[in-house]
């Protein structure tokens, strides 16, 4: 049975927010679209170009409207949409920083974040550092909540998952420094 690009991407997704990082292989995923897993290579290449598409397509999933103006506002709305998105599938974080890190994909957000300290006045030295502490801000934070919740969830650890909720807050003393080398 021949499937399209779209469904072997969606399948991926799927497999990826059920079962885990570990359980997506180009072999499960051909034996559960009842194919060999070489019908998959005509879609993608390489494991690594389907991770990409699969990192690409948790944030296509994620995005949500802009509606802020100023440019605090909507740096915040930017690495608030990203996290939301990588905690919306099962070990999301770990593939959208992978994939990124290696560039691969996943760059509209590090895109979006340069435009919008370009727009603040950044010189572009700046937006580039500024850009990339804030992602690496949000890859860690929500790489560290997905992986407690997991954990939790499964009783492999006894934590308190009261320290995850301070995304907002330390979001704002990034944001603060910013601003106070852009005033």
């Amino acid at each position: 049975m021949a499937h399209r690009r779209s469904d072997v991407l969606a399948h991926a997704v799927a497999l990826l927010d059920t079962h885990g990082l570990s359980a997506l292989t180009m072999r499960r995923l051909g034996s559960e679209l009842g194919v060999q897993p070489s019908a998959i290579y005509h879609h993608f290449a390489s494991k690594q170009e389907l991770l990409a598409a699969v990192a690409d397509e948790i944030l296509a999933r994620g995005a949500r409207p802009r509606t802020a103006v100023a440019w605090p506002d909507r740096l915040r709305e930017v690495c608030t949409e990203l996290r939301l998105a990588m905690l919306a599938c099962t070990d999301g974080a770990d593939v959208v920083a992978t994939v990124w890190a290696f560039g691969l994909g996943a760059a509209g957000p590090v895109s979006e974040l340069e435009k919008v300290l370009a727009d603040a006045g950044a010189p572009a030295d700046l937006a580039a550092v500024a850009s990339r502490t804030l992602l690496h801000y949000v890859f860690g934070h929500a790489f560290e909540e997905q992986t407690a919740r997991q954990a939790v969830s499964l009783g492999a650890v006894d934590r308190p998952l009261e320290s995850l909720p301070d995304f907002d807050l330390g979001l704002d003393l990034v944001v603060d420094g910013l601003r106070a080398r852009l005033a």
